[in-house]
């Protein structure tokens, strides 16, 4: 099962490397935005960009791409999950949207508006955080039990594939942005990639 431990490695490192990303973005949360009074339109603009990126980016993971949907079509075991997993998902895309909605009709200009940006960034954070964690540890052992050598292989060529043809999504570095959070107008703020695969 070489193919396998290929793809499962390949997939794990991914997986490591989108908790970085999020971790950062959490990070930013609580040591730049959340003491503060209120937050500029460009801290906003940042925090904002950076949470649909990293939407954006977790949906393009070879998890999703190639292991769920083959997954589904071998087995019923992991329909359960897979459910369970998706509302996670879906719940993070809510969160995501419903602070969108509200710093677009009211800004992050006081200190209650700060603590509810913040605790929403903080459960988009810990949904994705939390599918992660699930796929890992409960995800990884069903594709382990019901792929067989041959659906591996087809993982594997498509990984492969995959990372030759596809370039890395841009993210924002939050961990970066949160050096130089008030950029002076007209300056654009530093922003160097984290990777997500």
């Amino acid at each position: 099962m070489l193919t396998a431990t290929y793809s499962i490695v390949a997939m794990s490192v991914e997986q490591s490397s989108v908790r970085t990303s999020v971790n950062a973005l959490h990070q930013l949360v609580h040591s730049t935005f959340e003491p503060e009074e209120a937050l500029s339109p460009r801290q906003v603009d940042y925090a904002c960009e950076a949470m649909q990126r990293l939407y954006d980016a977790f949906g393009w993971r070879k998890v999703e791409q190639f292991l769920i949907p083959a997954l589904r079509k071998v087995t019923r075991a992991a329909d359960r999950l897979l459910e369970e997993l998706d509302r996670i998902k879906l719940a993070a895309a809510d969160t995501m949207g419903a602070l969108f909605e509200r710093v677009r009709n009211a800004g992050v200009e006081s200190p209650a508006q700060v603590q509810n940006f913040c605790c929403e960034a903080d459960a988009f954070c810990d949904a994705l955080l939390t599918r992660l964690e699930r796929e890992e540890r409960e995800l990884f052992p069903i594709a382990r039990a019901a792929l067989s050598s041959e659906a591996w292989f087809a993982i594997a060529n498509q990984i492969i594939v995959g990372e030759r043809d596809r370039p890395a999504p841009a993210v924002p570095a939050p961990a970066r942005a949160a050096a130089r959070p008030a950029a002076p107008p007209g300056q654009a703020q530093e922003r160097v990639p984290l990777p997500v695969h």
